[in-house]
């Protein structure tokens, strides 16, 4: 859209004034490029021109369209009568642009031969009269009385009538009273008093049309006063020598009863003060504190997410949705983004035919062409998720709707890639946007890339693959679950998981040994391999299988759990910064290039194996549960097969299935789930339940992901295209702020930090728009001390989960205790003989019988001397 906006400007700003044939223009450095027309290299001051040959022109605007700078003058160009036209650098900007270009044959004629200016004319203005006289300053001189205040004082106002003096009095009886103020009618009132109120006139209401006003100019006068700042004398004196008592002042203080007194009441407060001194720091300056958090948070305009740039396939007919967003690791300003068409499995196999003639893609957008991807590409089904390699970010693994893993290589591709920064011409306040764009001479089926490796559909996964991670580089895992050490310190390994209930480890290396082939037989393999797939995975083209496979069991019954979204450790998966990134792929050399190049040979010297390494992770469920597991396989007592370990844990939060389950970037032991229609917030040693369950909302939540910057933020996507900002330093039990984002359901949230001053969040949703958004500064900045506030805040709530799990121990023992009592008195009633019972009732009424007598004599009813016969009775 940005784009779109700047020519519409160009196309709408007016010619030169006073020069219908000049037509100003913009050129980027790219165009400049294109027409070798650089400023200060192709163009100088001695030659500040360009011919351009108007075919030239016509073909750049067929190729680039309303992107290229000529679209504001495409029909100047089509109706240009010459051809070629005449391209001027304006240095001076005196047309407003850093170029302008000239419209007809006469101009451009004028301008390459301009007639000769006369001797005369040339003379007249070279000459100068020295009769001209500069302008001066006035000096200001001292005021002479002209008789001007004579005239001032007659045309003075002064008060002339007599002032009215009104005098208001009460009875002395009356002083102190309440006084109330009320509405009466005059006539009603003694002495005939009658109230005149004052109202304004019309007819004698006088405007004032004519008035004289007498100024004096006088010199500006300052008062000007300073005073000096007078140093207080006081008496001052140093001791350089320490004063001791003697040996009988000694004697004589320590037998002294008032000093044993004074120390004796002293020493409470010191001992108080010097505690204080220890707890709180005194010389901190709490207002400057204070100003800094407040500082921090900025006006409600500064804290919503600003739009930057959106994409749209515009060239795709079939309605498709986002399934999946990742920003390119060491490219600034690239996102890729997997798409996949908005039908159910029914309407799926309904239209399987149309289905196979639409391409599914991963698209590559960039900030500088909002309309057209620079890269797509190809695979055997729509993809549900995919994850750039950590190693080299030009290896990508992604994962089908019909459960094959699909890898691309864009190593053939990554030189005709251009870093193109801000600059030139353009404004400093603007931010530095690297820019991506492929050579301009790359035809377009070129920008097609087609996989090079893709899965084994008998032995992978049967449904949807819902998430792929790549594992760290430092470990690798056998078939057994084992952890061993990885020399190769490349990623080697994948985990993916689902709906068909099962969690696979990948290998990218083969798994058999390789034998030495003679190298005719080499150069004939070489020859049968397309020139368009890359090389670096043809061993795993559908021969590829699962390392291991895991499978999550509920227990008792033969159903499986069905995992949608996982979670490994932070020493697990290999997270870098964009800073890191780029300085590590600035390192790489050419040798370095390629690190894929050899993996056949990987797996066949043994490997060390590590000790003590966790192994557990978390899974969320399709049926809303979050499951806490390990990985590592046990052999079956009866069968001896290789079976998965029960779940550590098992938490029923949700009401939905699991869309997000992520740790965040500051603690690894801190997870955030959203599914159904709430969130929780998990740690990972305390597994009596979550630290924070939020309540559950009107809509149902699709996405979430914590910020980058802040520990406390995260974002969550809702169903009806808002965005909740949840911010644990502001508000616990609620969203922070709601803002919308798009009319339908969001799909995917990926913040991105550009820098330390700038950073974006990509906001994908279910019509295939790609929303990139601005984090403003409240929200990207933390504020003083976050992170230990956050971690208080974490250590609070596990202190009373703590609390509420003893207080629920305790309770059940009390219920037991109550429960155990009863029992005891139900069975020592069914023990007691016949007299014992008959004994207790004959108790029970005679203590009835007192009870009654005593009611009836407390209530009148009956006498004492009837008590005797009442009692016999």
């Amino acid at each position: 859209m940005a784009l779109v906006h700047f020519s519409w400007y160009f196309a709408c700003t007016p010619r030169a004034a006073g020069h219908p044939e000049i037509f100003p223009l913009v050129l980027t450095t790219k165009t400049q490029e294109i027409f070798s027309c650089r400023i200060d290299e192709d163009i100088t001051d001695e030659q500040p021109y360009k011919l351009i040959k108007r075919e030239a022109i016509l073909e750049d605007l067929q190729n680039r369209a309303a992107v290229s700078d000529f679209h504001p003058v495409k029909k100047l160009v089509q109706e240009y009568p010459g051809d070629e036209l005449l391209l001027v650098c304006d240095k001076d900007f005196k047309y407003g642009l850093n170029f302008y270009l000239i419209g007809t044959e006469e101009g451009k004629e004028n301008y390459l031969n301009p007639p000769e200016v006369p001797e005369e004319l040339e003379e007249q203005k070279e000459y100068v009269p020295e009769d001209i006289v500069f302008y001066k300053p006035p000096v200001s001189k001292p005021w002479v009385s002209l008789g001007s205040e004579k005239e001032i004082a007659e045309e003075s106002v002064e008060e002339s009538t007599k002032q009215i003096t009104y005098m208001i009095s009460r009875k002395r009886n009356e002083f102190g009273g309440p006084i109330k103020f009320s509405d009466f009618n005059a006539s009603f009132v003694k002495d005939a008093y009658i109230e005149c109120t004052a109202y304004p006139d019309k007819n004698f209401t006088i405007q004032q049309r004519e008035k004289d006003v007498g100024l004096q100019v006088v010199p500006e006068i300052n008062d000007i006063s300073t005073q000096t700042r007078w140093a207080y004398p006081k008496n001052a004196s140093t001791q350089y020598q320490p004063r001791e008592f003697s040996e009988e002042e000694k004697e004589e203080l320590g037998q002294s009863k008032s000093l044993a007194e004074f120390l004796n009441n002293t020493s409470v407060s010191v001992e108080i003060a010097l505690q204080q001194n220890e707890i709180i720091n005194t010389f901190v300056d709490d207002w400057r504190y204070l100003a800094e958090e407040e500082g921090t948070y900025g006006d409600k305009s500064d804290t919503y997410l600003k739009e930057y740039q959106s994409f749209t396939d515009l060239h795709n007919l079939m309605e498709k949705m986002i399934t999946c967003v990742s920003w390119h690791p060491t490219i600034q300003g690239l996102i890729a983004v997997s798409v996949a068409v908005r039908l159910s499995f029914e309407d799926r196999v309904h239209f399987s035919g149309k289905l196979l003639l639409q391409p599914s893609l991963i698209l590559f957008w960039s900030f500088s062409d909002p309309i057209h991807p620079q890269l797509m590409l190809e695979s055997p089904d729509d993809i549900y998720c995919f994850q750039f390699c950590p190693s080299d970010p030009n290896i990508i693994a992604g994962g089908c709707i019909n459960g094959q893993i699909v890898m691309w290589d864009i190593t053939a591709h990554a030189d005709r890639i251009e870093n193109i920064k801000a600059g030139g011409m353009r404004s400093k306040k603007a931010m530095l946007k690297p820019m991506f764009l492929l050579e301009p001479g790359s035809n377009k089926e070129a920008m097609y890339i087609r996989h090079c490796a893709v899965s084994s559909i008998e032995n992978g996964h049967k449904k949807v693959i819902t998430d792929i991670q790549w594992l760290s580089n430092t470990f690798e895992i056998n078939r057994m679950g084992s952890v061993f050490e990885n020399r190769s310190e490349i990623c080697c390994q994948l985990l993916t998981c689902s709906a068909d209930c099962t969690i696979c480890f990948w290998d990218i290396r083969s798994q058999k040994t390789v034998t030495p082939q003679p190298a005719e037989k080499k150069k004939e393999e070489s020859l049968e391999i397309p020139y368009d797939i890359p090389s670096t995975f043809l061993h795993l083209d559908l021969a590829w299988k699962p390392l291991a496979k895991i499978k999550l069991s509920k227990g008792e019954t033969t159903l499986d759990h069905c995992p949608t979204k996982v979670s490994l450790s932070g020493d697990h998966v290999l997270c870098k910064s964009p800073e890191k990134a780029l300085a590590q792929s600035a390192g790489l050399n050419a040798a370095e290039a390629n690190l894929y190049s050899n993996l056949e040979t990987g797996l066949s010297n043994p490997l060390k194996p590590i000790e003590d390494f966790p192994t557990k992770f978390f899974v969320g469920t399709e049926e809303g549960e979050v499951l806490y597991t390990d990985w590592k396989m046990e052999r079956d007592p009866e069968t001896g097969r290789l079976t998965t370990k029960k779940p550590v844990n098992l938490y029923s939060v949700h009401d939905g299935t699991v869309h997000t389950i992520q740790r965040s970037p500051f603690y690894k032991d801190i997870v955030l789930t959203v599914g159904g229609w709430n969130v929780a917030i998990w740690k990972e040693d305390v597994l009596i339940g979550p630290l924070l369950q939020s309540c559950c909302t009107p809509k149902r939540y699709t996405s979430g992901h914590w910020s980058l910057t802040r520990p406390g933020v995260f974002y969550i996507g809702r169903e009806d295209g808002y965005i909740d900002i949840w911010d644990l330093l502001e508000k616990t039990h609620e969203p922070a702020q709601s803002q919308n984002i798009c009319i339908t359901m969001i799909t995917y949230i990926k913040p991105w930090a550009i820098s330390g001053k700038q950073q974006f969040i990509a906001i994908a949703d279910y019509y295939g728009t790609l929303h990139i958004l601005e984090v403003p500064w409240s929200l990207s900045h933390p504020a003083t001390n976050e992170v230990m506030s956050v971690t208080h805040y974490f250590e609070r709530e596990v202190k009373h989960l703590e609390y509420r799990e003893q207080r629920k121990k305790i309770r059940e023992q009390e219920k037991m205790e109550l429960d155990m009592d009863m029992e005891k008195k139900k069975m020592k009633t069914y023990q007691k003989s016949k007299e014992q019972i008959e004994a207790e009732l004959k108790l029970d009424y005679e203590s009835y019988l007192e009870l009654e007598k005593a009611t009836l004599v407390s209530l009148g009813l009956l006498r004492v001397s009837e008590q005797v016969s009442y009692i016999n009775i």
